[in-house]
């Protein structure tokens, strides 16, 4: 028999001070990043001290990462085994997400702000940005391969491309509706980019772009000599 004992339970006071510390956090991050975003305006916030704040969570960086990891919970709150799910419903999920994303202006900006951030070598954000990305890739690829095995066909060299896509797609269209929500849809726009990319793989057509060879070279190479 273990005799090994568990952490005591934290008092719901304690929790709620927290997730108030981690909303204010959120804030402050989100609109002046982790680097400018002082401890001492989070601690205001709440009405505590810059004390009072490292007492709860120990360090600046420490808070960071709770509040990504907070982020991270909401996104997958609605599931029960709180995990995104695998082949044709991940795809509705991530369009969900995005609909949801442009209800919680705060949680978006947050994000973009911290994960521009995070790719200076000595951010403390680095390794939960190049873990996250690598986890999604990989679940994305995996309903992709679902979704070809369903469909009897085989799993097509784009699925790695299409992964990458899909991400890229998500995050670059939550930074052009943060700068002009007027202009960009960021459900409809995110649906759209998300449809076309999962058609393109399960369904590949002809380049709309023409030859390949008639692109622009690729880096390294010499682009074709032009006649006056």
């Amino acid at each position: 028999m273990s005799t090994t004992k568990r952490p005591p339970r934290a008092r719901p006071e304690t929790l709620r001070r927290r997730q108030e510390i981690l909303d204010a956090a959120m804030t402050t991050f989100g609109s002046k990043g982790f680097n400018n975003g002082p401890l001492t305006e989070i601690a205001e916030q709440v009405n505590m001290t810059h004390a009072g704040i490292l007492h709860h969570f120990g360090s600046k960086d420490q808070l960071l990462l709770e509040v990504l990891s907070h982020r991270d919970r909401t996104d997958v709150a609605e599931f029960d085994d709180q995990h995104i799910p695998g082949g044709v419903d991940l795809f509705r999920h991530l369009v969900r997400t995005a609909f949801l994303n442009a209800q919680r202006i705060g949680i978006v900006q947050a994000y973009a702000v911290l994960s521009a951030e995070s790719v200076t070598d000595d951010h403390p954000a680095r390794t939960y940005f190049e873990g996250r990305y690598q986890t999604l890739r990989g679940e994305t690829a995996e309903a992709f391969e679902l979704l070809c095995r369903e469909r009897g066909m085989d799993v097509p060299e784009t699925v790695a491309h299409a992964s990458a896509a899909i991400l890229a797609v998500m995050d670059g269209l939550q930074v052009q509706w943060l700068l002009d929500p007027t202009q960009v849809q960021l459900g409809e726009a995110s649906a759209f980019a998300i449809e076309a990319i999962v058609a393109a793989v399960l369904s590949p057509q002809p380049s709309a772009l023409g030859d390949p060879e008639t692109w622009p070279a690729k880096p390294g190479h010499a682009t074709p000599a032009t006649t006056s």
